[in-house]
């Protein structure tokens, strides 16, 4: 079990049951990072002084399967952003704590004589549903997330009830540590918050919302093809159950997906009407797999814009290969066809 977990009519727990057997969870290490966890909680609360970031917050937002992993990872691997690791996850209830430990580890500064160079992994572009391997790559953070906000057995929440209920100053608290540790802007995936991003906007002052959207044909069978490997069969849902989810589930898998496609997109372009220019960005995955560049060199400018500037040169891939096909099953194209009319 999770540390959040509180009732058996969790949605993570129900989901769990459902997982294939490389996809469900480790509960020996679920219940040692309890521990873990527990036991630094003391210390990290000392580290909570600073009240607000000074550095800008970078949240990816969008549907699942929108490419925001590979956009994760093209980040990291930038070097222009600071980002949660594997081995930062691992202490999700002292961030700070874990962000240090993290230095201390893979920090060339700290290296004595390559006593643990073993962590310096490199950040590839591989991954499975989200999950990536090796210390230093990108985690998804979900387990950080759950804790500042409040009833942890739903998966979405109106913003007024975040404005009075989340634990806000927390929240700050500790991406402020965790940023000045790093000395650098933090990106991360946001996409349990898509329905809120007038909340976080209204948060954080300092931040970037990069929202991704990819060919909805192809978001679709993306969605598919992940139910299958993850839960075993398209039937089953899969990631969060946002709002619209107690009508979608009662469509075919297709639909479902379709569903998830446009209902989150819309949620997230209505959330950025009243985001100012400087503190947003469209990426389409499939521009963005011709020309990665491009959103550097726009992320830099906004970044500047909001007091972070940076000299140092795009020397990330000239571009990604799109490998999917041409979408021709026509069980997804209507069901897309539905939701854009």
């Amino acid at each position: 079990m999770s540390w959040f977990k509180n009732s058996k009519e969790d949605a993570m727990y129900k989901e769990e049951k459902n997982r294939t057997k490389s996809f469900k969870r480790n509960a020996t290490l679920e219940e040692f990072l309890i521990e873990i966890n527990d036991n630094m909680y003391e210390s990290e609360k000392k580290l909570l002084e600073k009240k607000v970031p000074e550095f800008p917050i970078v949240f990816i937002m969008g549907p699942l399967r929108s490419g925001s992993t590979l956009i994760t990872q093209w980040l990291a691997n930038s070097g222009i952003a600071a980002y949660p690791t594997n081995l930062m996850s691992r202490f999700y209830k002292a961030p700070i704590m874990g962000a240090k430990i993290q230095m201390l580890l893979t920090d060339e500064r700290y290296n004595f004589r390559n006593e643990i160079k073993d962590f310096n992994s490199e950040v590839n572009f591989s991954s499975e549903n989200g999950k990536t391997k090796g210390a230093l790559a990108p985690n998804e953070f979900w387990y950080f997330w759950r804790k500042f906000l409040p009833d942890t057995e739903r998966d979405y929440w109106i913003n007024e009830e975040l404005f009075e209920k989340a634990d806000i100053q927390m929240m700050l608290s500790e991406f402020a540590g965790i940023t000045d540790v790093f000395q650098k802007p933090f990106a991360l995936k946001g996409m349990n918050l898509n329905y809120n991003i007038a909340f976080l906007n209204k948060v954080f002052d300092k931040a970037i919302f990069i929202h991704t959207k990819r060919d909805p044909l192809t978001n679709i069978a993306s969605i598919l093809k992940a139910r299958e490997r993850q839960l075993g069969s398209i039937d089953n849902w899969y990631s969060f159950k946002i709002p619209e989810y107690i009508d979608l589930i009662k469509l075919n898998p297709y639909e479902q997906a379709a569903g998830q496609v446009h209902f989150i997109n819309q949620a997230v372009e209505n959330g950025l009407k009243d985001v100012p220019e400087h503190k947003k960005i469209t990426i389409n995955y499939e521009d963005f797999c011709s020309d990665p560049k491009y959103f550097y060199d726009e992320l830099v400018e906004k970044l500047n814009i909001q007091g972070y500037s940076t000299e140092q040169p795009y020397n990330g891939e000239k571009s990604f290969s799109l490998t999917r096909k041409e979408i021709t099953d026509e069980r997804i194209i209507s069901a897309n066809r539905q939701f854009e009319l």
